[in-house]
């Protein structure tokens, strides 16, 4: 199943680099710079990874992941934060160091404390923060960019359950969403994803009129600024590869679209 991930900061250009990673690797990517924004999303669209940064239009990073852990959808959901520039962790120093200076035997004196260390414990500190709020990783914006996509799919393997196969059947359609494929009368139709997106929001708002603002926000997000037309387009192509089973999807004029399921057989 395609993983929609969120990415709340009030400055998301920063993760640029990591957010086309992630779109490379196949994931949904939706950008949001307010609380409230992502509350909406989470509301509406759900997602399956939320990514924060260390600040927010109208919050603080660690506030608002302490906020989401005690009440909310997101109680449970994968939380990683993405922070300023921070140091890899380092590497314990030998212990034959330490045995020379507890018992005075010479060898190397204890290294005199860095410069700029002050502000790495300020990161450190952050880091830490965020993890005591309820965040499962921590990356940063220096790090290289395969570790990083490497860490978010390791946080993905390990909250993601086992599950079997979730499905929504209506008629002769099926649409699976642990594999995000599509079954009409028991043969595979390949769709896009922003088609497989719509026919889900379709069929999880059956006998529902749904309007273009609506669609373009479920489908494609708060982040989209192309015109609404962008619906019809995708519309009529989910219809030609429906065949049949298009007649489900009426037209509602100057409004938007509805699914009308056959004898509301609806099912999941």
């Amino acid at each position: 199943m395609r993983v929609n991930v969120v990415y709340a900061s009030r400055e998301p250009n920063r993760a640029a680099v990591i957010l086309e990673a992630l779109q490379g690797a196949g994931m949904s990517v939706t950008v949001a710079q307010k609380a409230k924004e992502v509350h909406g999303l989470l509301a509406h669209r759900g997602c399956d990874l939320l990514l924060v940064g260390q600040k927010l239009v109208d919050e603080d990073g660690v506030e608002f992941v302490k906020a989401l852990r005690t009440k909310g959808p997101a109680k449970q959901m994968p939380i990683i934060a993405i922070v300023e520039h921070a140091d890899q962790p380092a590497v314990s120093p030998s212990p034959s160091k330490h045995a020379y200076a507890l018992f005075g035997r010479g060898g190397p004196a204890p290294a005199a404390p860095a410069a700029g260390t002050t502000v790495s414990k300020d990161r450190a500190s952050v880091r830490l923060a965020f993890f005591q709020a309820g965040a499962d990783e921590c990356l940063s914006l220096n790090w290289d960019t395969a570790e990083c996509l490497a860490r978010i799919k390791a946080v993905l393997r390990r909250t993601q359950s086992s599950a079997p196969e979730e499905l929504i059947k209506m008629g002769e359609i099926e649409l699976n969403l642990t594999s995000y494929t599509l079954h009409v009368g028991g043969k595979r139709v390949p769709l896009t994803s922003k088609e497989l997106d719509l026919l889900y929001v379709f069929l999880s708002s059956a006998n529902r009129v749904l309007s273009r603002p609506y669609l373009i926000e479920r489908v494609w997000g708060y982040n989209y600024f192309g015109s609404p037309r962008t619906v019809d387009v995708h519309v009529r192509r989910l219809r030609e590869k429906l065949g049949g089973a298009a007649r489900h999807i009426t037209t509602i004029p100057c409004v938007g679209y509805k699914l009308i399921p056959p004898g509301g057989d609806l099912r999941r």
